[in-house]
Parts: structure tokens; C-alpha cells; sequence
């Protein structure tokens, strides 16, 4: 979303308003200083959740009310239907998208809340031709556009960079992105030199580092195998990795593996219901493995690190294929789309 701020932001006559209701309300990119930024002036009280969240209605409400804005853009599965709530009865054009694996189970609540709210929203965004399938089918819009996320270009000024004999993989430590797997697999093709890094920190009350670091303990892969954590500086990664593999079983649209792509690097990832697909060419600019298959992610992924010439042949077709998703090319998409209805 920052990046589609920063492109709305520099158009002549545009003005753009930012408003962020939910728990912690924390900015964590910069954003540009022409945007006009609200949050509520008072904290989320969990303990009483449904008088927050009321409360949050309305203040979203009104302060909408006071914008008086020509479109309004939402992100989010779940906060979508509550934006589309709290302004129920009033004639603004609210666009939709959502940013998970698009047959996600949200709940009986939220599942119904979709079915009756969005196809009131002038349209929806879906990140990938699956995703689209799929909302048509459950006929939450009638007016869907696919737009891919914006990937930021990740790219160094100093071409003599050495590449080492790194496997990068980034995101949460969390079930559904099945690092032990990769572990499991990286393990067992046992390759002297090579090493394993893992990037993202604890995320939803699971505690995926802990576990992890007793599965390398037990493997005795402590020089083979860094846990990183967050990290603010990931491009120093993918700028000297050699492959990037990707285990997630569940995703909306993979920022990562585009980021990795445009660093130049081959993929590795399994083919899950949305998403890797639309960035991964097979055999061109990396491989897709069927789900849980990890003998062929074992024997494909051994093939990368065994081929100099392939993984240098796959990350120049990587690096050329994923600038179709520029953030100014998929930015003006977005724009395009959400102001197809403003009176000229």
C-alpha cells in the first residue's frame, strides 16, 4: 500500500488521505509528507473489545464523512467488511482487495459478512487469475480486476558484489510457511559449503524460532542453518544469495518471491493455490513443485546449487520477468482502476 501512496502522491491534483484504525496503528514505511495521516487518539482496549471495535466504527464513519473522498481504497480480508460496514447507506465508491490465499476459511462471521457486504464495493482487486476464479464463483463482485502486488526493484550499485553459496528463504516463522521442511530437505542433500538462511521473526502466537532451533540442534546444522530473525536489511541478502526457495503452503501474493526475482536470483517454490505461479516460469526463471512433493523440491533444488550456469541463466530471465510488476506499472493499474468511476 506504501508504494501505491508514493505514486498516487507525486499526480498532479491528487490528494491522498491515509486513515489506520486497527490495534496498534504503527507506521513501519515511510510515508510521503504530502499524505494526510489519521489514527484515533485513544488505544484499543482488547479487554473490551466490542466497545473498541463500535467505537472504531464510527469514528471510521465520520471521519470518512469529514474526507468527502472521489474513492476510497481497502486492504484486507477481514478489515474490508468492516470498512464496507461502517459505511453502509452512504454512496462512496469503496474498492476491495483482498491479500490472502483466496479459499482461505475467514469463519462462518466473516464469510457472511463478505457475501453481503462486498457486492455493494465498486469493485474488486484480486492479486492473481486464481484468486479471481475464485471470488467470481463465490460471487462476492461482479466487477474484478487482477492487479499483482507492486515489487520494489532490489538491485546494487557495486556490480563486484560476491555471491556466496547461500539458499535464502524470507517470511514469518509461522506453520504455513513450513520451514522445518526446507530444513528437512536442505539437510538432505548434504552439500558441503552451502548454507541455509532463514529470514522473519515470530508472528501470530506461534513460536516458530524456538522450534526451529531445537530441529537444527537436533540435526546438528548450527553452522549450516542461520535464523536471522527480523531483519531491516534484507536486499544485503538477496543481493548475495545464490537461490531463493520458497515452502509456503498458503498465500495471497508472495512479495518475497518477486523481490528475490528482481535481485536477479532463480526460484524454487511450491506451487500453492495462488500466486507463485503468476511470478515463477517453469524451468525459465526457477521450478514449481507440486505441493509437499519434497523429493522433486529435493532433486530440483540440487540441481540450482550444483549448476552455475543455470542459476546465472534463471536470474537474468528472473530479473527481466518481474518487471512487469514494477511498482509504477502495477501502480497506475491500481490508480486506474479505483478512478474509473469519478466524473471528469
Amino acid at each position: 500500500m506504501v508504494e501505491l501512496i508514493k505514486h498516487f502522491s507525486v499526480k498532479e491534483n491528487v490528494e491522498i488521505h491515509l486513515v489506520l484504525y486497527g490495534k496498534t496503528r504503527e507506521i513501519f514505511y515511510k510515508i510521503p509528507d504530502s499524505v494526510h495521516l489519521y489514527k484515533p487518539n485513544w488505544e484499543f482496549n482488547n479487554d473490551r473489545r466490542l466497545l473498541s471495535t463500535l467505537r472504531t466504527l464510527f469514528w471510521l464513519r465520520n471521519k470518512i464523512k469529514q474526507i468527502s473522498p472521489d474513492t476510497i481504497l481497502s486492504f484486507g480480508e477481514y478489515w474490508n467488511s468492516f470498512v464496507l460496514l461502517s459505511l453502509k447507506g452512504t454512496s462512496y465508491k469503496v474498492y476491495v482487495s483482498d491479500r490472502c490465499q483466496p479459499d482461505k476459511k475467514l469463519g462462518i462471521l466473516h464469510e457472511k459478512l463478505r457475501k453481503w457486504l462486498y457486492p455493494a464495493a465498486g469493485g474488486m482487486i484480486a492479486q492473481t487469475s486464481k484468486a479471481k476464479q475464485i471470488y467470481e464463483r463465490l460471487g462476492l463482485s461482479n466487477n474484478i480486476c487482477v492487479i499483482g502486488n507492486p515489487i520494489r526493484v532490489i538491485s546494487s550499485n557495486d556490480d563486484t558484489t560476491e555471491r556466496e553459496d547461500i539458499i535464502l528463504t524470507v517470511g514469518r516463522l509461522i506453520d504455513t510457511k513450513h520451514h522445518d521442511r526446507l530444513v528437512e530437505i536442505f539437510d538432505e542433500i548434504k552439500i558441503n559449503g552451502w548454507k541455509l538462511v532463514i529470514i522473519g521473526g515470530n508472528a501470530i502466537k506461534q513460536n516458530g524460532m524456538r522450534r526451529l532451533k531445537k530441529i537444527i540442534e537436533q540435526k546438528e546444522l548450527q553452522d549450516q542453518v542461520v535464523l536471522t530473525g527480523t531483519v531491516s536489511n534484507v536486499e544485503k541478502y538477496y543481493l548475495k544469495s545464490k537461490i531463493f526457495a520458497f515452502t509456503s503452503s498458503s498465500e495471497g501474493f508472495p512479495n518475497v518471491i518477486g523481490e528475490a526475482m528482481s535481485a536477479g536470483l532463480p526460484v524454487i517454490s511450491y506451487d500453492c493455490i495462488a500466486g507463485p505461479s503468476e511470478m515463477i516460469e517453469e524451468a525459465k526463471t526457477g521450478y514449481l513443485i507440486t505441493l509437499f512433493d519434497d523429493k522433486a523440491y529435493k532433486e530440483k533444488l540440487k540441481m540450482l546449487m550444483t549448476n552455475r550456469d543455470l542459476r546465472k541463466k534463471m536470474g537474468e530471465a528472473s530479473r527481466e520477468r518481474i518487471k512487469s510488476f514494477s511498482a509504477s506499472k502495477i501502480s497506475e493499474k491500481f490508480y486506474k482502476f479505483i478512478t474509473e468511476s469519478i466524473k471528469k
